[in-house]
């Protein structure tokens, strides 16, 4: 159900791979609330994904785009523009890729080069994002851009690897370039911490199915499910947030606030 939070406003959305991306669902309750917009993903990622479905649903175009690659930013902002017919008012970074995790490197024996690329890929791609947007003065006043990141930024997890420190790199970036965008044209910039989600990506992390079922009993309300992220990205590109930026937001049904929990308990006295 949509109640047209975003309506009149366009925008672009990164990362949509498949049904199961919050990307995804973010497109489809964007369009349900009345925005338009741009979808885009990396060439590789699109080949693998079902993109050109979603934009079907949305009556959106796809703009292929390496998030790594100013060339390729540049391209996509540009030709968003041309497309939606004017400045944009929201962006959603939602890329994360570490070759490490994916092929098993173990921490203490990571592959440098390969963890170069994580950060670039899952950390300093948000940067890019942000400057290009800056650089073209693509943000209308009072815009939002947002990422999504994970509390290993703050928290060590067995198995998540590199891109613990590039999540942290990510909601860096947001807080330094938030400052200036919003001293710019009051263009605010967060990032949303989400529950664990049965996503692609999230999929690729060692022991992800035990994982979720802990952190499901350690949040008081269940773990945040992709359908209600989007909701709440949704919120944050409306006009009702417009004095928050600069924050990391916890979307995590209290994860992040539960030293312990009553489900714990019962599992560890068993």
């Amino acid at each position: 159900m949509g109640y047209n939070l975003l309506k009149g406003k366009k925008g672009i959305i990164f990362g949509a791979l498949n049904q199961e991306s919050i990307a995804w669902k973010t497109a489809l309750q964007a369009h349900e609330d009345g925005a338009e917009f741009v979808l885009t993903n990396a060439p590789i990622a699109m080949r693998m994904g079902e993109i050109n479905e979603l934009a079907k649903m949305c009556n959106a175009e796809v703009i292929p785009a390496d998030a790594t690659s100013i060339e390729d930013l540049t391209n996509l902002f540009e030709k968003s523009q041309e497309i939606l017919g004017g400045k944009l008012d929201f962006v959603l970074h939602s890329i994360g890729m570490s070759p490490n995790v994916r092929k098993g490197k173990e921490y203490h024996d990571l592959n440098y080069d390969w963890f170069l690329k994580t950060l670039d890929i899952s950390g300093l791609s948000f940067h890019k994002v942000l400057q290009t947007a800056d650089k073209l003065d693509a943000m209308n006043d009072w815009g939002s851009i947002l990422a999504l990141t994970y509390i290993a930024a703050q928290r060590t997890f067995p198995d998540y690897g590199d891109m613990a420190q590039a999540k942290s790199v990510l909601e860096s970036i947001a807080r330094s370039y938030g400052y200036r965008f919003a001293k710019k044209n009051h263009v605010r910039v967060n990032t949303i911490s989400q529950s664990p989600t049965m996503t692609t990506a999230g999929s690729g992390v060692g022991g992800f199915d035990v994982f979720l079922d802990y952190a499901n009993k350690m949040s008081p309300l269940g773990n945040a499910s992709a359908e209600d992220c989007a909701k709440y990205i949704i919120m944050m590109f409306s006009d009702y947030t417009r004095m928050v930026t600069m924050q990391n937001l916890m979307h995590d049904g209290g994860f992040s606030s539960s030293g312990i929990t009553e489900e714990i308990i019962g599992e560890l006295t068993k």
